[in-house]
């Protein structure tokens, strides 16, 4: 997890070291009820509303959130970007 300030935004990245997100499936993890990994059942995975959920807030508020390619982790990167105007900032 990294956090910091950057041309008028603040940033949030978060990595895992899970088997990654493939490149054609990136938009679709933003979607209601996704679940990558077909083998996982409910009773031990997600509903696949976690991601949805994350992106309506952050939309909400102005901001942006991605998936990177990044080659110093072996699983998925996540930057979130929120607008920092109308906050203080460095509080």
């Amino acid at each position: 997890v990294e956090t910091g300030v950057r041309d008028g935004f603040a940033y949030l990245l978060v990595a895992d070291d899970g088997p990654g997100i493939p490149q054609n499936r990136r938009e679709d993890i933003f979607d209601r009820f996704v679940r990558l990994d077909g083998a996982r059942s409910r009773i031990e995975g997600g509903t696949g509303l976690g991601l949805a959920v994350a992106k309506a807030i952050v939309e909400a508020h102005g901001g942006t959130v991605r998936v990177l390619d990044d080659d110093l982790f072996p699983g998925a990167v996540f930057r979130v970007d929120l607008p920092m105007s109308g906050a203080r900032q460095g509080t």
